[in-house]
This record gives C-alpha cells, structure tokens and sequence, in this order.
C-alpha cells in the first residue's frame, strides 16, 4: 500500500507545481504582465490615432479656407561671392489677392526657385490689405503713388474698359478683383518700386460711406453735392456696398 500511495504522490507533484505557477502568474502586478504591454500598446495607439485625427481636421481647415489668386510677378537670380567661388540663389516677387477687394505682395529668397516661390507667398498673405471698390469693378476715385523713382496714376473706369495696365500692375488689378481701371506708369520700370507706388496709390483710397462716417452726414448727401437730385443720389447710395 506504501508503494502504492508513493506512486500516486509522485504524478501528483509535477502538476501541484503547475498549478503554483498558473497562479502566481495571475497573481502578477499589472506592471509585469503580458497583458498590460498589450494595453500600453493599445493607448499608444489611441494617442497616435488622436494625432492623425487632428492632422486631419488641420487639413481640413485648410480646404475649406478662402481661396486665393497668386501672381508671380518677378524672379531674379542672385549670386554672393563665397572663398571657393560663387552661390547662386534666387528671389521672388509674388501678389496675392482674394479677388474681392485685398491683396498683397511679398519677396523671398531661396536657394532654389519653389522655396523662393513659397516664401514670398508667405509674406504677401501676411501684408494683405483691403481696397474699397466700386460697384465691386473699378476704383472709387483717382489716385497717384510714389516709390523711389517710381510714379503710377490710377484711375476708375466705366464698365467694359477693362483693366488697362502693364507688367506689375496688371497683376496687382487682377488679383484684387478690379473689372476696369485705367493706369499710368512714369519713371522706373523697377518692379519692385511700380508695385509699392500701385498699393501706396491705393492706400489712399476711400469710400463715401466711409467719409459720410467720417464727417457725420449720409451717403446721399454727399452724393446730392455732385449735382444729383434727391432720388438719384438716394439710389446711388443704397447701391455703394462699402
């Protein structure tokens, strides 16, 4: 019977150890289970997927902005004398407009022509201005700017004119939304100065409703000074948008 009993007790150790160590492998903190590497796995996974969900929703916005004219007016290449000869760069001048009365222009410089491209895009979305226009085609009134050596007169245009400008200043015009205007350039043919004497030009302009805010009195009032009659200079302020 002894032997008997030896012989159960020996094919019953093997599994009495293998049920300690079932248990103690349940009886693991969660810091050293397989278990939590899979859920350390699973939350770095959460946290990666909420970052692609906010790329996403940045891209998304960025769809849904305004969309924008862009006018690569100028490039020029450049060089700076280094000891083992020269670098070559490039520089850009780009006007933006939302075709709805802003634009803006900006310059940038790059090594290469895309990244020059950019940057002066960049720059212009920065420097936008707003313009008031004329029934949404033409300029309230004349003007003239100054730059350097630079001269332009700018002057509104009844409807079908067209926009009668050359180089530079046809792309700030068509950028900013201009139907008909008439302009004049003098002096340099820099494109550079013709552009900061176009938007000097157009800094100065202004609309009736903003002088009538200015001085106190309605739109119509000013208009009648013109020699319009009542109704007409009534109906031709209800017609000004800005």
């Amino acid at each position: 019977m002894a032997d008997e009993n030896e012989i159960q007790a020996q094919p019953g150790a093997p599994a009495a150890v293998e049920g300690g160590e079932q248990q103690q492998t349940e009886n693991r903190g969660p810091g050293r289970g397989r278990g939590n590497r899979g859920g350390g796995d699973r939350n770095r996974g959460e946290r990666g997927g909420r970052g692609r969900r906010d790329d996403r929703r940045g891209n998304r916005d960025e769809e849904q902005g305004e969309e924008l004219i862009e006018k690569l007016v100028h490039i020029n290449r450049v060089s700076k004398t280094v000891k083992g000869g020269k670098r070559f760069g490039f520089a850009a001048l780009v006007v933006v407009g939302d075709g709805k009365g802003r634009a803006g222009f900006g310059h940038g410089k790059a090594r290469e022509v895309p990244e020059a491209i950019s940057k002066a895009t960049a720059s212009a979305k920065k420097a936008m201005v707003r313009v008031p226009l004329k029934e949404g085609r033409t300029l309230h009134h004349d003007g003239k700017g100054h730059f350097g050596a630079g001269k332009v007169t700018v002057r509104s245009a009844p409807a079908g004119t067209g926009i009668i400008a050359g180089g530079p200043m046809r792309a700030v015009f068509e950028s900013l939304g201009v139907a008909d205007v008439v302009t004049k350039s003098n002096g340099t043919s820099n494109p550079y100065n013709m552009i900061r004497a176009t938007f000097e030009a157009l800094g100065e302009q202004t609309s009736p409703k903003s002088v009538a805010q200015r001085r106190g009195k309605k739109v119509a009032d000013l208009l009648r000074r013109g020699g319009a009659s009542a109704d007409v200079a009534q109906a031709d302020a209800e017609a000004i948008a800005e």
